[in-house]
């Protein structure tokens, strides 16, 4: 027994007692309407209670936050998913539009030129650090294929096939230098030659060269191949004048001839494999 009364058990049961106690007197002396046991069980466990709820509270506010961002990102992951079907959509639309716009024109200078041959062709690959945006085709010689044909959108020509292989080839562009081609103004019939400029091909565009200073070749000319060389028909469209300017070097000037297709988007043409050298002027 005396080892109960000894041990911390019985000093803290001891304490309890006497804070009870202690609260009934200070009840008493105060004339709370509370009992002894329930305003000292308040004093001695308010302070915990009090962060308790706090803790309470704020493991409830952050539930509903957690809850409320969880719903908020379902319904962005859910728009961003509908955006980009809509995107891819609109994607799709845009390249069988174009594909569309191809046939068409295609068809009417098939029509116009029962004599042409045609490959068709799809682009495979193109070189990111090219800029004038040369590509490679799907077609070779083995469909007929050959270094210096002609490489057409629609009626736009767009290029010339500048090497060719067993099952593809690689398609120098308009915008190229290394391009040039006899052409004239279908209004004056004046003939130049068109050809690729670096500086021009930044913006996709490509010039017309040595006009005279009383040309007749104005904004919104359209310029066609003249066929003078017979590598290439006459009459296939080249592209539109945006600008006549001053060039620097001479007294001459230059028409910027805008293509009839963005360059850079082109995924399908058709390689102009044979023609009747009746349409070229030798």
């Amino acid at each position: 027994m005396k080892k109960f009364f000894a041990s911390n058990r019985f000093k803290l049961v001891i304490s309890i007692i006497a804070l009870l106690l202690v609260g009934m007197i200070i009840s008493a002396a105060n004339g709370h309407g509370e009992t002894a046991q329930s305003s000292v069980v308040g004093f001695v466990f308010k302070p915990a209670h009090i962060v308790a709820t706090k803790i309470s509270d704020a493991i409830e506010h952050i539930s509903k936050n957690a809850s409320g961002d969880a719903e908020y990102e379902k319904q962005i992951g859910q728009l961003k998913e509908q955006i980009g079907n809509l995107q891819s959509d609109l994607a799709d639309y845009e390249s069988l539009k174009r594909q569309n716009e191809l046939y068409k024109e295609f068809l009417e200078l098939k029509e116009e030129n029962p004599d042409y041959s045609f490959v068709e062709g799809t682009v495979i690959a193109r070189d990111s650090a090219d800029l004038y945006y040369s590509f490679n085709l799907n077609k070779g010689t083995m469909s007929g294929v050959k270094v210096g044909d002609p490489v057409l959108f629609g009626k736009y020509i767009i290029g010339v096939v500048a090497k060719a292989y067993p099952n593809y080839c690689v398609v120098r562009t308009v915008l190229d230098p290394d391009f040039s081609i006899s052409a004239y103004e279908i209004v004056s019939n004046e003939v130049y030659y068109a050809c690729g400029d670096a500086k021009l091909a930044r913006d996709g565009k490509f010039k017309l060269a040595n006009l005279k200073s009383d040309t007749a070749v104005s904004y919104g000319s359209i310029i066609c191949t003249a066929g003078v060389s017979g590598a290439f028909p006459k009459n296939l469209l080249l592209g539109t004048v945006s600008e006549v300017k001053q060039e620097n070097k001479d007294i001459s000037s230059y028409a910027i001839i805008e293509p009839g297709t963005d360059l850079k988007t082109v995924s399908g043409c058709f390689i102009l494999v044979g023609f009747n050298e009746k349409n070229g002027e030798e």
